[in-house]
């Protein structure tokens, strides 16, 4: 039987190592002490406790449905919850997520100047967004009003650069995009945007994004605390630590692969890698005053959090507190001080209790990242070593595409193996 070895036990690798294995030994090595990458979960004082972010689970793709439900009871083990999202505006108000289905909510100069922008958009052609970047999308996509509110606060503070510098092609599927007929019709009859990403999800009634790597990671054999540090290729295998293996599939950082593989010459791709740029995320574990929200968008700059996820709201059993616990995002690190100092001027009157940094959560592409990683891909699959997940492919996948990207990636794999 042909043996494969998968590094990482995130979503992605334990979605590959269930596809394969009941055709190959398959054996998983994870850097962690459990499974779960950036969907791990801690309980801190019985409330739990999303190390990054908050996790839920939704799909478009009916592959990645029917797979995920055959392991989960979706009426006994999960909830069916409709998104209720909110952008708190530096005057007080909150309204509604997306914005620019509520510019009636809005104060009266402010409406006029949107409808202004609305006209101006649809009396010009629409913007080809694959020639555009970020700032010039959300310009000519809702207008100067809505972007100098909201957008451009908010997302400086996500990506911590001009957004002129942001390429867009990471953005499918992100935002809703609506036509001017749909922000008018929205507007004048009060709709709700259903399609964009997550609208409703289904949330684990126990153990948050946890319960799905402790599922996912049953009936296979995983290596834990054990870091790669060198993967290499002799006769036709690969070497990881003192076994052999007929194919690798690497679900870690792409970052890494230069100083990890040796004997397979991808020294072409060390400079256009180590140029990855990326960004990370301090996610602040905190109580709050008790509200009705899932997602909470911050665009005053009057502190640096740009979100809170309200994760206490997501299902009874995640929290433990009188209050409502939440996880409050900042972009890249920041020290506990700095923190608190930023929690003081935050609404909800958010209270620490601890806080994680994750160095990598934001892959931040340019117009010539997606060729790159797919030139490497195919010379490194030539030698049976396949990359996928977040990192590894430098994609901002949520948790089903990266399902989906590595059900592809099992498919490269079997008819790679047959042929050989």
């Amino acid at each position: 039987m042909k043996r494969i070895a998968i590094i990482g036990a995130g979503v992605s690798g334990l979605t590959v190592a269930q596809r394969l294995k009941d055709l190959y030994q398959v054996t998983v090595f994870e850097k962690e002490a459990k499974p779960g990458g950036l969907i791990r979960c801690e309980r801190i004082n019985g409330s739990l406790f999303h190390i990054c972010g908050g996790h839920v689970f939704n799909s478009k793709w009916q592959e990645v449905l029917e797979w995920f439900w055959d392991k989960f009871d979706k009426d006994k083990e999960f909830q069916l919850t409709n998104r209720n999202s909110v952008i708190f505006l530096p005057n007080g108000q909150a309204i509604p997520y997306p914005i620019e289905n509520f510019a009636y909510l809005l104060d009266e100069n402010t409406q006029k100047s949107f409808i202004r922008d609305l006209i101006g958009i649809g009396n010009n052609k629409k913007c080809d967004t694959k020639q555009s970047s970020f700032q010039a999308f959300l310009q000519q996509q809702f207008g100067q009003t809505l972007y100098r509110l909201y957008f451009e606060p908010y997302n400086k503070k996500v990506w911590h650069r001009e957004l002129s510098e942001i390429p867009i092609d990471w953005l499918e599927g992100k935002l809703p995009m609506p036509s001017v007929e749909e922000i008018i019709y929205n507007n004048f009859n009060r709709i709700a945007e259903k399609q964009f990403v997550h609208s409703t999800f289904y949330y684990e009634r126990e153990g948050g994004s946890q319960l799905i790597a402790d599922r996912l990671s049953e009936g296979l054999d995983i290596h834990y605390s054990q870091e790669i540090k060198q993967i290499r290729y002799c006769c036709k295998q690969w070497q990881v630590g003192s076994e052999c293996y007929d194919a690798i599939v690497f679900c870690g950082n792409v970052k890494d692969l230069p100083k990890i593989i040796k004997n397979i010459d991808i020294s072409a791709f060390d400079d256009p890698i180590k140029e990855l740029q990326y960004h990370g995320t301090t996610s602040v574990f905190c109580e709050i005053d008790k509200n009705p929200y899932s997602w909470i968008y911050l665009p005053d700059e009057n502190y640096e959090a740009h979100r809170i996820i309200c994760t206490g709201n997501f299902s009874q059993s995640n929290n433990q507190s009188k209050r409502l616990t939440a996880t409050v995002e900042f972009t890249d690190d920041i020290s506990e001080t700095d923190i608190k100092r930023d929690l003081n001027r935050m609404p909800l009157h958010p209270e620490y209790i601890t806080h994680k940094f994750n160095r990598f959560t934001y892959p931040i592409q340019h117009p010539n990242t997606r060729e790159m990683i797919s030139m490497l891909k195919e010379k490194l699959a030539s030698a049976g070593f396949f990359i996928t997940g977040r990192f590894a492919d430098w994609e901002y996948y949520n948790m089903d595409v990266a399902m989906q990207a590595a059900m592809q990636t099992v498919n490269k794999i079997n008819f790679n193996i047959n042929q050989s």
